[in-house]
This record gives C-alpha cells, sequence and structure tokens, in this order.
C-alpha cells in the first residue's frame, strides 16, 4: 500500500469509527455505552468502513490496502467473495404476483415512525383456515400513534384462496378485522377439534380466535384466561410437556406508555449517527417473556416463572422458535432478543426448562457482542440430522447462522458459511430456511428495511427501503447471495417485517408472502425450472396434539438424508405454511419416511413416489387427505 493511502485509511478510519461510537446510540443494535452495550465487532466495523469509502467516495484503493482490511477477517470471508462471484443462474425466480392475485391490502404508514411501537408490526400468517386443502393468507396491521389517540384502529385482513391464483378477502364474514393494535401472531389447533386458530400478539397483550368451523371466528381470549396486557411480540405454539395439548410461548417487548410519549429525538438513546429518531428499546424497561400451559378445557395457565423461562432479566424478546435441538423427543425453545442476549432454553421434560442460552453458544456473537435479533428460522442446512439456527440482525451487523454441533452446542459460522458479509448492510426481519429449487438442500431468504425513515438524511450506510436477499446453499456448508438473480422483484427496495413460507398453488414449490409495514405486500411466486423433484406432508395427531406441531420427519431419498419439523410461529412475528415439504433433487422414490410423533409413537412409509402430497395420520400412516381433515361444525360466533 503507498504511504498516502495508508495514512488516509487511519485518519479517515478513525474519526469515523468515534463518530460512529459516539452517535450510534439508540433503537436495536444502537450500541449505548451502558452495562447492556455490546462489544463492536472490528472487523465489521472495517468492513463497512470499505463499503462506506466506495459507495460514497467512489475511491479506488489499491490491492494492498484491501489485502490489508481482510486481514483477521472471520474464517470464510475471503472464500465467501469468490463462492458469491459466480453468476451461474439458479433453478427459480420469484416473481411478484400480488396484483394478479387480487390483494388489495396495504398496512397503515407513519411516515415519520416517530414512535418505536410505528416500526415493529407486520407479521402474515400462513394457513388453511377452512380446510380446504389450499393456504389462505392474514395480515396484521396497526394504526399510528396520533390515529390511535384519536381513536383509530387499523383493519387486519384474512384473504380466501380460490384455487386460481387469486385471493377474495373474507375478513368481514370472518370476523376477524380489528382484534387489536396487531404485531403479528401464530397458529395452532389449541383445543384440537382439526381447525386452525389464530393467536394475534398485541401492544395491548393477545387476542386468541377460535376457529369455529364455518369460515367465522369467535375471540375467546378472555375465556382462555390470555390477559396479560403486557406489551406481545413474538409467539409459537408447542406441546412442550407431552400431554397432546398444544401450549404457547409468548416473547414480550417493553413497556409503552401512551399517556407518557418518549420525545422524539430527545435523549441519550433517541439519536442515530447524529440524527434525531424515535426513542427505544435502548432506556425502556423489558417486560419479560409468557409461557402458557394448555388445560386441556380451552383455557390456559401462566407457568412462566415456574417453568424457568419468564426473562426476569427483561430483555427485548421478538421472534419466538420451538424446535427439538438436541434430539431427545422434547421441544426447546429459542428466543431471538434485541439488543440483548438470546434465550436458549433446553427441555428437561418435567416441566421445567434449564437456560442454556450462554455455554450453548447461542447467546451473543462469535466475538461476545449482543445482536439485534428479529427474525428466525431453523432447519437442517448441512445435512448434520440436527436443527441449525438463523437470526436476523441489524444494520452493520451480519446476520448469525448457529450451526448445530450436537448435544445443545453451537458455533456461530455466518462468514465461514457466506452469509456475512452480504448482510451487514441491512436490517434484517422475517427470514426462512426452504428449499426454493428442490435439490434437497434448504437456502435462505431474508427481508429488510430500516426502522429509521430519518437515515435516508443521511451520506452513507443502509437506507430506509431495502431489497431482499436470497442465499443458494451449496450442499457443502456454505451458500451463494443470488439475490440479484432471481427476479427484479427481490431487488425492489421496500419497507419489509414479516415473511411467511408455504406452497400458495398446490405446485410442489415455495412461495413467500411478505408484508411491508409502509402500504402494500408481496406475493412472490415461485417459478422454478430446474426440473427437480418434491415431496408434501400433512400430518394430523391423534394421541399428539390435533395439529402434529413438533412431529419429526426424517426421509431418505436416494443420497439424500432429510429431516424437518412441524412448526408454530418463526420468521419474524409471522406463521409458515404447517404442511412439511422436501425437495428430492433428481430422486425419483423416496426409499423411507419416518415420523416421530411428540407422544413417541413412530411411523415409517417406504416407497414413496415423488412430486405429491400426502396424508398422514398418527399410529395409521398414509390415509385419503378427507381423513385427516375436520367434520364441518357450526358454532354461534
Amino acid at each position: 500500500m503507498r504511504y498516502g493511502q495508508a495514512s488516509l485509511f487511519r485518519y479517515v478510519f478513525k474519526s469515523w469509527r468515534r463518530r460512529r461510537s459516539n452517535t450510534n446510540l439508540s433503537g436495536a443494535g444502537k450500541r449505548q455505552q451502558n452495562a447492556q452495550t455490546k462489544r463492536t465487532d472490528f472487523v465489521h466495523e472495517i468492513y463497512a468502513f470499505y463499503r462506506y469509502l466506495v459507495r460514497v467516495y467512489r475511491l479506488n484503493f489499491s490491492g494492498s490496502l484491501l489485502a490489508l482490511l481482510l486481514v483477521g477477517v472471520p474464517d470464510g470471508l475471503t472464500a465467501q467473495t469468490v463462492r458469491n462471484s459466480s453468476q451461474r443462474p439458479p433453478g427459480f425466480q420469484l416473481v411478484d404476483v400480488t396484483s394478479a392475485a387480487k390483494i388489495q391490502f396495504e398496512h397503515v404508514v407513519s411516515p415519520e415512525k416517530k414512535y418505536l411501537i410505528e416500526s415493529m408490526s407486520g407479521g402474515v400468517l400462513l394457513l388453511d383456515y377452512d380446510q380446504d386443502g389450499w393456504l389462505d393468507i392474514y395480515f396484521t396491521n396497526s394504526p399510528t400513534v396520533e390515529g390511535a389517540l384519536r381513536g383509530e384502529k387499523a383493519r387486519n385482513a384474512l384473504y380466501h384462496n380460490n384455487r386460481d391464483g387469486t385471493f377474495t378477502d373474507v375478513t368481514e364474514q370472518a370476523g376477524v378485522g380489528y382484534p387489536c393494535w396487531a404485531m403479528g401472531g401464530a397458529v395452532a389447533d389449541y383445543n384440537n377439534d382439526g381447525w386452525p386458530d389464530i393467536l394475534i400478539t398485541c401492544e395491548e397483550g393477545l387476542v386468541l380466535y377460535r376457529n369455529n368451523g364455518n369460515g367465522t371466528f369467535t375471540d375467546v381470549t378472555r375465556q382462555a384466561h390470555l390477559t396479560d396486557r403486557r406489551w406481545s411480540t413474538g409467539a409459537a405454539f408447542a406441546d412442550y410437556d407431552g400431554d397432546g395439548f398444544a401450549d404457547l410461548m409468548v416473547s414480550r417487548y417493553v413497556e409503552f406508555d401512551f399517556k407518557n410519549l418518549p420525545k422524539f429525538g430527545v435523549g441519550a438513546t433517541c439519536h442515530y449517527r447524529g440524527i434525531p429518531v424515535q426513542c427505544g428499546p435502548r432506556g425502556m424497561k423489558g417486560v419479560g417473556d409468557s409461557l402458557y400451559h394448555n388445560n386441556g378445557d380451552g383455557t390456559f395457565t401462566d407457568v412462566s416463572k415456574s417453568a424457568g423461562v419468564d426473562d426476569a432479566s427483561g430483555y427485548y424478546g421478538l421472534g419466538v422458535l420451538w424446535s427439538d435441538f438436541n434430539d431427545d423427543g422434547r421441544p426447546d425453545l429459542f428466543i431471538a432478543d434485541d439488543s440483548t442476549p438470546n434465550y436458549l432454553y433446553r427441555n428437561d421434560g418435567n416441566g421445567h426448562f434449564t437456560d442454556v442460552s450462554f455455554i450453548s453458544g447461542t447467546a451473543v456473537s462469535r466475538d461476545g457482542g449482543e445482536m439485534a435479533g428479529m427474525g428466525v428460522a431453523a432447519c437442517d442446512f448441512n445435512h448434520s440430522g440436527r436443527f441449525s439456527i438463523y437470526v436476523t440482525d441489524f444494520e452493520d451487523q451480519s446476520n448469525t447462522l448457529y450451526r448445530n454441533d450436537g448435544a445443545m452446542t453451537f458455533t456461530e459460522a455466518s462468514y465461514a458459511s457466506g452469509i456475512g458479509a452480504a448482510t451487514v448492510p441491512y436490517l434484517g426481519w422475517g427470514t426462512g430456511c426452504i428449499d426454493f429449487d428442490n435439490d434437497g438442500w434448504p437456502d435462505l431468504f431474508v427481508v429488510n428495511g430500516h426502522v429509521y425513515p430519518q437515515v435516508d438524511a443521511l451520506a452513507a450506510g443502509a437506507k430506509y427501503k431495502e431489497r431482499k436477499l436470497v442465499f443458494l446453499n451449496q450442499g457443502d456448508g456454505t451458500f451463494r447471495d443470488v439475490s440479484s438473480l432471481v427476479g427484479s422483484a427481490v431487488t425492489r427496495a421496500e419497507t419489509s417485517r414479516g415473511a411467511a413460507f408455504g406452497d400458495l398453488d398446490n405446485d410442489g414449490r415455495i412461495d413467500v408472502v411478505v408484508e411491508n409495514i409502509d402500504g402494500k405486500p408481496m406475493v412472490l411466486h415461485n417459478e422454478g425450472s430446474s426440473g427437480n423433484h418434491w415431496i408434501t406432508f400433512q400430518l394430523s395427531g391423534n394421541k399428539s396434539n390435533r395439529a402434529a406441531l413438533g412431529a419429526r420427519i426424517r426421509i431418505i431419498a436416494g443420497s439424500l438424508t432429510q429431516i424437518d419439523e412441524v412448526r408454530s410461529g418463526g420468521s419474524y412475528l409471522s406463521q409458515n405454511d404447517l404442511r412439511i415439504h422436501f425437495g428430492l433433487g433428481s430422486a425419483t422414490k423416496i426409499d423411507s419416511v419416518e415420523i416421530r410423533w411428540p407422544s413417541g409413537t413412530i411411523d415409517t412409509l417406504r416407497n414413496l413416489a415423488p412430486d405429491k402430497f400426502y396424508a398422514i395420520l398418527e399410529g395409521k400412516g398414509l390415509v385419503d387427505p378427507q381423513q385427516v381433515r375436520p367434520t364441518t361444525i357450526k358454532r354461534a360466533p
């Protein structure tokens, strides 16, 4: 490196880093200098600074400077740059079909986002509410603070799948239009009647809609004893104690008082890079999490404290994920926390959980820093037979991939896997680990968007609207960034939050529904061209909970061995298709399928044909799809 370049780099970098350290004080990942502040990752700072120079000043430094920047970069960063430089087109395209699908929903827009609560909504749910075999869509909504103070409400929307690529708004008929200041939600059959119910998380607590089986829902929140009015964000159901009923975990965020609103841009935690922004979550009081045990009679009991998952530290909870990480037949619990350590709880099998967050390696980043966890997904990305964890984070933090090494131990593999550097410039939310091209290896999808509209006034750094990211699994423990190769809809900059994944048109390819916090959502149709095969399972519990939450499937098809689980919740405050989908690559036969049910029952199937949907009833194996669907019932709303 020439002396002039070295001097310029040292002088400008020190000044730039000092300025960021002194002003980056608010919001998720704002590095407030107090006991909870995370230690800044020096390597990420260098990388962000390099992008800043190239993007803003169009400087063309010599190769020796770039080499200097790469010294000390986490393992795999240099390799990932080479891997991701390939322009080989993937075997699918994601096409925006929102207008063709006749989706008219729009999320209420708060242009300035003066308050934290105006930036955090936007979960989207996929469910087959009428059990006709086709996925329907539920969008959540929330008003502005000023509107709420005037008594205004925001309309949520339920869209029925017409089976022809279009959807019909049935919100009024269903009775699910105005639950609350909605954040997101989750789906489960909490009363085991065969009809999927909807749980909405709200600024003012929870709303539970019981599916009446006739196209309508009834608000049974009070009857179910779900009356805690603390701000709820993430939610997911699972039968943690194996009694045959789905229990409920709810993450909660902060205390927010409409009668004592924080003043925009006033205070140490109300600035970002020198500009005034909304206050929080730093400086606000966290409110703890809630685990509700399903009593089997339509009611729930709060067992958070006795179970050891009440979050006494008051972290800022967002994404919730149930998964059997140690393969002992019991669902464990992961919570992505914003600007505070994540939680990983091991299910002890006696109604109690043990906090293994730090000893497992999932509480913080590889350098010991607290991250701004938003969305969360789990999958066996490397075919190890274990579920790893993927978490989306704030701008200037890479999204985090925790590789499951067995025995509840994890290694952060963000850079080694090839997804580290590409995610640093973005603020991530909804995410999924799904097989877009049906090659048998799950890929990654992330939606992005800033919390501060004011960042558009800054000369450098992320902008308010951001593109989406798609990473193609290479089958060797690494991913390739194909975001620019899978369609213009992915590169379109938007302010996205929730993302849900499922096969909307039953063509054997996974589609995506994205909810944007400002205006219209996006429905992305997967137009695959790879010619790979697939298989999809709909499970129904008998002794286990009816929706089969927590059931684990292991399939062998030729040289591919894959696993997955039936999960409620996930992504960012969203719900994916409860059916289990596997890509099969070129395999023309599924040699074996093993289903381990939450009850402990194991069903085994052999020699199944690909490219089909199969219905499986616990203890009986393959059945006609009508046998896993409920009979129509009618209740008074």
